[in-house]
């Protein structure tokens, strides 16, 4: 299938990175913030690291209209998706396409109870970093998006590769999601409570902890039917102590911003209740953050 439109729901750092490199072969649209949408619209959108480039593409603050054959990327923080797709429902055509790119679990849960059934849904998860340094200004740090469920997945995915974002298909998408969740309940709340960048936390004296927030993270899956890898510690270990980005949690607590700490670690430890695993190194982060998002005078009802 080929879409005449995609719409980046969200564009923050990553889903402006993505919207940058599709806008290559593809008509793209921005849906940002206003000062965002300003400065991208006024002199481009800059990104640097390991793209250096300045991309010229349109930005708006909302969809105004869904042509037929349209891909929606949802990006957006993943307390903000219901509110955001509630907000677009009535445009949705019958072939449009939403493909879900945010960190956490039960995003497609959330889409599905406010869209129904009725439109194709698909999930990815990146390891690509980003940081927002200034309104029209990205970081980046190259990765690998993954693509799963269905025969569209595939070409979806050939679409990317065509616009330079490494890019593969996966069979088996809900085990590489719980994979990016457990990366992410390591990395995201000790790196914002620490305030250093994300490879700083793969030192000896963090050891336990890590590998602690992996095991009940490792418990919790098998659970709910879902085999990680036996190596996984070794792996986040070894992966993590290359990134020099700061987390994308530790971008909120210092903005100021809610995180998304409910649907990482949060998830865990509510998956942790429903199956009677103990995760009390999980729920421990889970009020430290919690505590943090209280200082900058954010409540659990924000």
């Amino acid at each position: 299938m080929h879409f005449d439109k995609i719409f980046i729901l969200g564009a923050g750092a990553i889903g402006s990175v993505c919207g940058a490199f599709l806008s290559r072969g593809n008509n793209v649209t921005l849906i940002g913030n206003k000062a965002h949408v300003k400065a991208v619209n006024s002199r481009g959108l800059s990104i640097t690291g390991d793209v250096n480039e300045t991309f010229q593409l349109k930005a708006d603050t909302e969809i105004r209209n869904m042509p037929k054959k349209t891909l929606v990327i949802l990006t957006t923080k993943v307390h903000d998706t219901a509110e955001t797709v509630e907000g677009i429902k009535s445009l949705l055509k019958k072939d449009t396409v939403l493909l879900i790119l945010q960190n956490g679990l039960g995003n497609e849960e959330i889409v599905r109870n406010v869209i129904g059934d009725k439109y194709q849904i698909l999930r990815g998860v990146t390891t690509m970093a980003a940081e927002l340094s200034k309104s029209g200004e990205v970081r980046y740090w190259k990765g690998r998006t993954i693509i799963g469920q269905d025969r569209l997945a595939r070409e979806i995915v050939r679409m990317f590769k065509a616009c330079r974002l490494e890019t593969r298909f996966s069979g088996r998408i809900d085990n590489d999601v719980w994979v990016k969740l457990v990366v992410n309940c390591v990395v995201n709340p000790l790196t914002a409570i620490l305030r250093v960048a994300d490879g700083a936390i793969i030192v000896d004296s963090l050891k336990t902890v890590r590998h602690e927030i992996v095991k009940e993270c490792t418990q919790v899956a098998k659970a709910e039917g879902i085999i990680l890898p036996a190596d996984l510690m070794r792996r986040i270990d070894e992966q993590v102590a290359k990134y020099t980005n700061f987390s994308s949690m530790y971008q909120d607590i210092v903005k100021g911003k809610k995180t998304e700490i409910d649907f990482l670690n949060g998830k865990i430890v509510e998956l942790g209740v429903k199956h009677h695993i103990p995760t009390p190194v999980n729920t421990t982060f889970l009020c430290f953050i919690k505590f943090l998002e209280g200082k900058n005078g954010i409540s659990k009802h924000d």
